[in-house]
């Protein structure tokens, strides 16, 4: 299952990081997009939107006031849900991927691969 990271970081205090940490860990295929370029356990952090393919989950370490610019992209890449981890939460953007048929998930994506939910 691939996975986007959306806010990517390089810095392991943050919660992307660990939650890229925790995917790798748990098989799955990653992909990252952040604002600085980077690497994260072999995986390299973009910095500029890319139409991936085959996207499965994208999974939110975005505030809401920096949502707005990426309401487009995610919605082009099809995925099956959007995750918002806590402190993500934006009803706005909620309803315009449920609009298009994409499931908006208020989840922790740390506590779903911990308890074998994702």
């Amino acid at each position: 299952m691939k996975t986007l990271v959306l806010g990517a970081s390089t810095k392991p205090e943050r919660y992307a990081y660990k939650a890229i940490e925790k995917l790798i860990a748990h098989k799955h295929e990653v992909l990252a997009l952040g604002f600085r370029a980077g690497e994260v356990l072999g995986h390299s952090i973009e910095t500029e939107k890319r139409l991936w393919e085959g996207v499965d989950t994208v999974t939110l370490y975005l505030g809401p006031a920096r949502q707005e610019a990426y309401f487009d992209y995610v919605i082009s890449l099809k995925p099956r849900r959007v995750l918002f981890n806590p402190g993500t939460e934006n009803a706005a953007f909620e309803a315009l991927l449920q609009a298009n048929g994409i499931q908006a998930e208020r989840a922790c994506t740390l506590v779903l691969l911990a308890t074998n939910q994702y």
